[in-house]
């Protein structure tokens, strides 16, 4: 690097540090004044926001894709609207300020308190939903918040992030509410996350980033990769589930990490899954087209090559020297094993499948289990059953926290199909080095205290206080009697 290059280096890593202790200090300050609103205020600002950026949907989608090359603008309109009409309608119930619960029988009165400051670090894949649900979830809990955006995506994120925080200005949040970095480096990201006056860290993103959030000496909710299975017992509705699986791969060029990745299909239905999937649009690959296409999306160092990353699956086959057919959206690639021989069998955040055919349930969910412990521990998969026994094994047994049942993973982990809570940042617990299994809600930016009432009071010989306790019946006493 010239020298000259070199010091503009340095100088705008220095402006972006600054920048974040700016940002941080601010918001600490906005902090103590949103903490004081009452539920009503709050309630205002979020729908504010809410009502204010859902008319940009489409704007906004269409400037994410062509900033970031990534992805599909219908499908991303769609993420839009999620978290601005979805997650807010799930969250606005949500009690978090003053007393939140009462437990009568144990005298306990629950009062919520706001975690804080809170780092928000946007990822490039899901830009614009990814900060509206950041700054909604945020708000709701009364905490400030300051978005990192990723610096593929910053003008699309700034853009979205504007039109929440100028909505919320005009509801009442305090001056410093909603911050952003305008620039972005990676050591203003990094004294974001560890300045003083953060509170807690949401971290969507690589692995990389979710490691260096961990490593800020603050609370983190990050997510891991997905690598989602899915299985296909022989009892299952074929047709639906070769829908599913091609509906969740082909939304938005396959970038959410709940994304389908991989097909474990019981051999008695295999065929017939194989014509479904064909009729739908999908691909499927000879030996040798399986080694040019690992070649060009898979680096050597099993990460998704960035270049193809939400990408259609025409543009990757051409990229890759592959002859397909015209409206083709799944490439679909045959294998027999997984792991670093098998380079395709990692997370490709594209239309891209792996495809795998066991003898049986048992065998799937090894099959399964391998494919998580390669890059997808503790996120998603799915089944496509009529078996309740079988379903009720794979939940028992698989290191996936949100095991979605006859729907598409990407739309069912998010809550989209199913009852799970509405959000973007997906928990991977302790499988996936995560702090917690949850999607993430305003629940994980509240701490809560807890006034505790006696209901048996102190003795104060301590002698008679275990002659006492030793005199009681246990459970087991009293129930043998």
């Amino acid at each position: 690097m010239p020298v000259e290059d070199a010091g503009l280096g340095a100088d705008r890593d220095q402006q972006s540090v600054s920048e974040a202790g700016v940002l941080a200090r601010r918001a600490r300050q906005a902090q103590t004044q949103l903490a004081e609103l009452s539920q009503d205020q709050i309630d205002a600002i979020v729908t504010a926001m809410a009502e204010a950026v859902t008319p940009h949907a489409e704007t906004l989608a269409r400037l994410a894709v062509e900033e970031t090359g990534y992805g599909v603008v219908a499908d991303k309109v769609q993420k839009n609207i999620f978290a601005s009409r979805r997650v807010y309608e799930f969250i606005l119930p949500i009690k978090t300020v003053g007393v939140v619960n009462r437990i009568e029988d144990r005298k306990i009165v629950e009062i919520a308190e706001p975690f804080g400051v809170v780092a928000a670090i946007v990822p490039s894949t899901n830009p614009t939903s990814t900060a509206i649900y950041n700054v909604l979830i945020a708000l709701k809990a009364r905490c400030a918040v300051v978005i990192s955006p990723h610096p593929s995506a910053v003008r699309c994120i700034t853009r979205t992030v504007e039109i929440l925080a100028d909505a919320a200005a005009a509801a009442g949040a305090p001056s410093g509410s909603i911050g952003w970095m305008k620039t972005i480096t990676l050591d203003g990201t990094q004294a974001l996350m560890k300045h003083r006056d953060v509170s807690v860290i949401l971290a969507t993103g690589g692995m990389g980033l979710v490691r260096a959030a961990y490593s800020a000496g603050k609370p983190a909710y990050g997510v891991g990769p997905g690598n989602a299975p899915c299985y296909v017992e022989r009892t299952a509705d074929v047709a639906k589930a070769a829908s599913d699986i091609i509906v969740g791969k082909t939304f938005d060029n396959g970038v959410l990490c709940s994304s389908p990745n991989s097909v474990v299909v019981d051999e008695s239905v295999s065929e017939a899954l194989r014509r479904e999937c064909e009729a739908r649009g999908a691909h499927f690959l000879n030996d040798a087209e399986t080694v040019n296409l690992a070649a060009v999306l898979v680096t050597p160092q099993r990460l998704p090559n960035p270049a193809l990353v939400g990408k259609s699956a025409v543009e990757i086959a051409e990229k890759a020297g592959l002859s397909v057919p015209p409206g083709t959206c799944v490439l679909i690639a045959p294998l027999k094993g997984v792991g670093r021989d098998y380079p395709l069998s990692i997370e490709k955040l594209a239309p891209v499948l792996s495809w795998y055919v066991v003898q049986d349930w048992l065998e799937g969910c090894e099959r399964c289990i391998q494919v998580l412990r390669y890059g997808g521990m503790g996120h998603t998969m799915s089944i496509h059953s009529q078996t309740e026994d079988v379903i009720l094994q794979f939940g028992l047994k698989k290191p996936a926290f949100r095991i979605c049942v006859n729907t598409p993973t990407t739309h069912g982990s998010i809550g989209l199909t199913t009852g799970l809570d509405p959000a973007l940042t997906l928990g991977c617990g302790g499988w996936g080095g995560n702090i917690t299994s949850d999607n993430i809600s305003p629940r994980h930016l509240l701490n809560i205290k807890r006034l505790a009432y006696e209901i048996r009071p102190a003795v104060a010989d301590s002698t008679l206080a275990a002659t006492a306790a030793l005199s009681q019946p246990t459970p087991a006493t009293r129930s043998s009697h």
